[in-house]
């Protein structure tokens, strides 16, 4: 349990600040994209004998720069280029685990098995996702500025493509990292989920960091220890907890909020 919780906190810190500039940037789908298509690395990783983190990184990354291969050279947008990318390596990887004898469970990397992390995993895990988070946060205002205004962002001479790869590399990286935690269907919600609650309580970035960090760590936190204590699936108890916060804020938060914007309009009339 404590390892569960030290490794699930780091893991819904580094998602949740991703998943800020996720929401902005409009690339939701990307996470989902990615957190399929690494199935085949993994795979592969295995029947190679390399580490499975570095086959899942890989394919993470091909997904992402096939599906900008496809958008610049085919009138077919992006969106459906990732469906089509993901949905084919991840149908790719399905095969290769069918047809591969070994003692990889399925399971545990579809749906993650954070109680049953080993130790060397742990200091794997809580290493590279603290990187990732220190890396994201360090280069916050040129990533936001990419994602905000990708025009204003060359105009300042910006590296705008090098950050649009290195965004894409650390959300490769956030997805093997989280893998173990909550697997690969339910890492996509890690990606979005908090960054979509955040966004309803604030318009200022900062607030929305804090925001979205505060709620996945809580949500994390309290999705082990239901999990723990009803004997269900811990990635799902996980994502059940952010839905749930998404729909409290999706009413009630002040300012977007359905019945909390209705309540301020109220007040805000009573005064005048």
């Amino acid at each position: 349990m404590q390892n569960a919780l030290l490794v699930g906190c780091v893991v819904a810190a580094m998602c949740a600040v991703l998943s800020c500039f996720l929401v902005l940037k409009g690339w939701s789908l990307m996470g989902d994209a990615i957190s399929h298509a690494v199935l085949p690395g993994i795979v592969l990783a295995y029947i190679a004998g390399i580490p499975l983190l570095l086959g899942a990184f890989g394919a993470g990354l091909f997904c992402a720069l096939s599906t900008g291969f496809v958008k610049r050279n085919s009138r077919i947008k992006e969106d459906t280029a990732m469906g089509v990318v993901f949905t084919g390596l991840f149908a790719f990887g399905l095969v290769l685990f069918s047809r591969t004898p070994s003692d990889l469970h399925l399971d545990h990397i579809l749906i993650g098995n954070i109680l049953g992390i080993p130790k060397s995993q742990v200091v794997q895990t809580i290493g590279l996702g603290l990187g990732v988070l220190l890396i994201t946060l360090l280069l916050r205002r040129d990533l936001l500025l990419i994602c905000f205004d990708p025009g204003q962002a060359r105009v300042m001479a910006l590296p705008d493509k090098f950050l649009n790869y290195l965004l894409l590399c650390l959300l490769s990286l956030a997805i093997v990292v989280s893998l173990q935690s909550v697997g690969i269907i339910l890492v996509v919600a890690m990606l979005v989920t908090p960054g979509c609650v955040a966004h309803l309580w604030t318009d200022r970035f900062d607030k929305m960091l804090l925001i979205s960090t505060v709620s996945a760590v809580l949500a994390t936190i309290s999705g082990i220890f239901l999990s723990y204590h009803f004997a269900a699936s811990t990635g799902g108890c996980i994502v059940l907890v952010q839905a749930l916060l998404f729909a409290l804020s999706l009413l009630f938060a002040p300012k977007y909020g359905i019945i909390g914007r209705r309540f301020a309009a109220k007040i805000k009339i009573s005064k005048a």
